[in-house]
């Protein structure tokens, strides 16, 4: 009967994770599709396209926010973090993707509370399924990678105001995280990179400086204009 018992908790045990597994398929595809459709700022004139790459995020991020919630119904009170790996990597892309709208639209950071809130996830850890702080962290750091290649591709497609804020932007950001204490030996390393992310950031700022191609109204760039 003992190990008639055992049995039983590790076919549940099983279920349960091919569950989740299906589940965070489902949300990873959205995510793949999210990416699909943000590399877009990157190939197209950011004045007349942005809008439009914009709108098609949102549909996107409500069926993420839908299957997050049918992730809470599944995963049992408190064993978030039994489970947490499945979708670690996911929750971190999707922050990333919800941050990028954000600057991209106002060139603003997106706060936890912003984020958990598009996903439709708590913000604090008592209140059960929320967002991990890390995974916000890890997502943050990811869109200053981002960042650094819009700036590459803004200047080089003729919009020279775009660079400049997102000097301001990822400077700030930086000082930020420079008041982190890193206890997390992953997150100290992805914040390692954040330091190349801002010299190309840089690198471009002073190009267009030396060019003479410097505008006099860096904030008011045509991306923004959505």
């Amino acid at each position: 009967d003992l190990f008639a018992t055992f049995q039983r908790n590790l076919n549940e045990e099983q279920t349960l994770r091919e569950e989740i597994r299906d589940v965070i398929k489902e949300i990873e595809e959205v995510s793949r599709e999210l990416a699909t459709v943000l590399q877009g700022i990157h190939l197209e004139k950011c004045a007349t396209e942005m809008p439009h790459i914009i709108e098609k995020t949102k549909s996107l991020l409500q069926d993420a926010s839908r299957w997050f919630v049918k992730l809470s119904t599944i995963i049992p009170n408190g064993e978030y973090y039994k489970y947490h790996d499945h979708w670690r990597w996911v929750a971190q892309k999707l922050v990333f993707d919800i941050a990028l709208i954000q600057f991209l639209q106002d060139g603003e950071l997106a706060t936890k509370e912003y984020v958990a809130s598009q996903l439709s996830l708590k913000t604090d850890r008592l209140e059960g399924f929320h967002l991990d702080l890390e995974d916000y962290l890890h997502g943050l750091l990811q869109l200053a990678s981002e960042l650094s290649r819009l700036a590459v591709t803004s200047a080089t497609s003729g919009d020279y105001s775009k660079p400049l804020q997102i000097s301001q932007f990822v400077t700030e950001l930086n000082a930020g995280f420079r008041l982190i204490n890193f206890k997390n030996d992953s997150l100290r390393k992805h914040y390692d990179g954040l330091k190349y992310d801002l010299k190309k950031i840089e690198e471009v700022v002073y190009d267009i400086s030396i060019r003479g191609l410097k505008p006099t109204d860096p904030v008011n760039s045509d991306c923004n204009n959505v």
